[in-house]
């Protein structure tokens, strides 16, 4: 069921909500958080989508709030339009859609308030481009969790050495979640025998890739060694991470990603494997998230801590290490 709210206000939306409750098309029993999601107008669906995919494994209130400019086919004035999503057409979650046009109309810290559940989580997610600082945005000051997604920047280097230095406890970002799965592979392999010591490390991956530094910072954080990390234009390869090598005594691990999904994994004295190792979508990467609702230490050490470590590099720099 779909319900529109021309030209209304969050009062409006609230009383809406109760009467839907009461007719019995919708309740609030059971979501276990609210999930504000801060994007741009015409760019809401995917992160709907993703949403209501998540919700089954994690039912919430879903609140969208989309900014732009003036409607033109409407008056010039400051304007709040509203849409009420529910059963089928919001998956296991309830989805309010804010439609924001004009400079005037109240901060969304404000629009949200009066429609958050009582006494449940808030998680913040901007899969557009994220606030200077994203703990002290309007959205960031009220959330428990804060997502952010650097492959979305202008800049995504540049954003995650600006996360490093604002990074508040609860902040997080996409680019770590699409690490998961070779943050556990690499561990996995690290984990049998020879128990060598590794040596040296190796990281390439596709300079618009935001993930590739993490992981490279990841490793030299855990390691406690240099990484040697190799930038490649994405006109050249595809995007993402290439590949990674561990140097020990008995001789170098790899794992390569050469084609879409899959991996291979070459080990001395051991087969060759081939690893299903896919790009996490936006479904699995929010799902993941919304897991934790608490501060994920790991990625605050390697935020502050492993990026500086590490030494990112500037943009002239990034050219001269691309192929």
């Amino acid at each position: 069921m779909i319900i529109d709210l021309p030209n209304t206000t969050a009062s409006q939306i609230s009383k809406t909500l109760v009467r839907i409750r009461e007719e019995g098309g919708a309740v609030a029993l059971g979501r276990v958080l609210t999930l504000v999601i801060s994007t741009e107008l015409g760019h809401e669906e995917d992160a709907i989508e993703a949403a209501n995919d998540a919700s089954r494994e994690h039912p919430m209130r879903v609140i969208v709030v989309s900014r732009g400019t003036d409607d033109p086919t409407t008056s010039a004035d400051a304007k709040l339009d509203a849409q009420i999503r529910v059963g089928g057409d919001a998956g296991a979650s309830e989805v309010i859609v804010l439609k924001v046009y004009g400079d005037n109309v109240t901060t969304e810290e404000s629009l949200v308030m009066g429609l958050l559940l009582p006494d449940a989580p808030v998680v913040a997610w901007w899969p557009g481009e994220a606030p200077e600082q994203v703990s002290q945005s309007p959205l960031g000051r009220i959330a428990q969790r804060r997502i952010t997604d650097a492959a979305a920047q202008a800049d995504p280097s540049e954003f995650l050495r600006r996360l490093s230095d604002t990074y508040a406890p609860g902040d997080t970002d996409f680019a770590w979640t699409r690490l998961t799965l070779w943050r556990a592979q690499l561990a996995a392999v690290l984990d049998q025998p020879p128990y060598e010591p590794v040596i040296g490390v190796h990281v390439a991956g596709s300079s618009d890739s935001p993930s590739t530094l993490l992981l490279a910072a990841w490793l030299q954080h855990q390691l406690r060694l240099p990484v040697d990390y190799a930038l490649v234009s994405p006109v050249l390869a595809p995007s993402g991470i290439h590949g990674v090598t561990l140097d020990r005594a008995s001789g170098p691990i790899s794992l390569d990603r050469l084609q879409p999904g899959i991996a291979t994994l070459t080990q001395p004295g051991q087969p060759v494997h081939d690893i299903t190792l896919p790009r996490r979508n936006l479904r699995d990467c929010l799902a993941e998230e919304l897991r934790r609702l608490s501060p994920d230490d790991l990625f605050g050490e390697v935020i502050r801590v492993g990026l500086k470590e590490m030494g990112l590099p500037s943009p002239a720099a990034r050219q001269k290490l691309e192929a």
